[in-house]
């Protein structure tokens, strides 16, 4: 399940940045983040807003908005006016996950606009000291002990969840779930000893890694993370474990092409910037960039590609 990488060139040529109309004088855009403060939607959100911003002429600023699996930023943006002042930082949770999994969902795909792909981030299996270092040691712990070990996740229908169910079933393992609101709660769960491992993107595993809180050792993506070269992907091991998320902009259906082209312009611009780039891979995130009928294209692949897996898991959430 390896996610389709957008041609670095789609970042720019296509978009006319500066052709564009300017956005609305005087208001500023605003980029809704569906989970808490903190966590690696958050990150990239802020990133790009310092960056967009000269770009688009108008201040940009991140509003969280957290709740229900994503659910609750996902409506207000849907309800927004569609003027291109108002965007979704969607994950694959948002856009991907939710439509596949929840029976009573308050919004479709279709009410949204595809503007950019951001980003992909795989996570981490992030284990407490103590416990096996290493995937083979890990898994005889694990099997051993099926059913005993505990991990956070963001809910049912998250990503990292359904990350570490995939996993944990091609490793022949069983292990525990546990809800909290945000990878910040998680990794505080964690530090205090709640949990035996996390399964997480991004900060919330590199630095406990690096401060000797917890040891990563292995991560669910396609390709090996720099900031931990040492650490194997567990594709490498078992194949069939690639499960990593994205993230991206949209924007309310009926939004205009217009403004849409200038906010996918202004933000493959500042993903091609090489400190935002090695901002996002310090943040465990490979910076993206796409155009809307590419990142229209690629939302569409990761549904046809995931719909499968999570009929076989048998998940479903009221």
């Amino acid at each position: 399940m390896a996610f389709t990488a957008i041609p670095r060139r789609l970042a720019l040529g296509a978009l006319p940045l500066l052709a564009a109309p300017a956005l609305a004088q005087g208001r500023a855009v605003t980029l809704v983040v569906p989970f808490p403060p903190g966590g690696s939607t958050d990150v990239i959100a802020r990133l790009l807003a310092d960056r967009m911003a000269p770009a688009l002429g108008v201040n940009v600023v991140v509003e969280n908005r957290p709740g229900g699996a994503t659910v609750v930023g996902a409506e207000a943006v849907a309800r927004a006016a569609p003027d291109g002042m108002t965007a979704l930082v969607n994950s694959g949770t948002t856009l991907t996950l939710n439509p596949l999994l929840m029976k009573s969902l308050s919004y479709k795909p279709e009410d949204f606009a595809a503007v950019s792909l951001l980003s992909t981030l795989p996570f981490a299996f992030l284990l407490k000291p103590g416990l096996p270092g290493d995937i083979a040691g890990f898994v005889a712990y694990a099997k051993a002990r099926p059913g005993q070990l505990n991990y956070g996740t963001n809910g049912p229908s998250s990503f990292n969840n359904i990350a570490a169910v995939l996993v944990a079933e091609a490793l022949g393992i069983r292990m525990q779930d546990v809800t909290y609101r945000g990878d910040a709660q998680q990794l505080a769960a964690f530090l205090a000893g709640t949990l035996d491992l996390l399964v997480v993107g991004g900060a919330s595993a590199i630095q406990p890694h690096r401060n000797g809180q917890g040891r990563i050792i292995g991560w669910t993506g396609d390709r090996r993370m720099p900031a931990t070269p040492e650490i194997p992907t567990f594709e490498e091991k078992v194949p069939g474990t690639v499960a990593q998320t994205y993230f991206g902009l949209v924007v309310p259906a009926r939004t205009p092409r217009a403004p849409i082209e200038r906010l996918a312009a202004a933000a493959a611009a500042a993903l091609q910037t090489p400190d935002l780039r090695e901002r996002l891979l310090a943040e465990g995130q490979f910076a993206m960039g796409s155009g809307p009928e590419e990142f229209a294209t690629f939302m569409r692949v990761e549904a046809d590609r995931w719909r499968p897996v999570l009929a076989k898991m048998n998940l479903q959430i009221e």
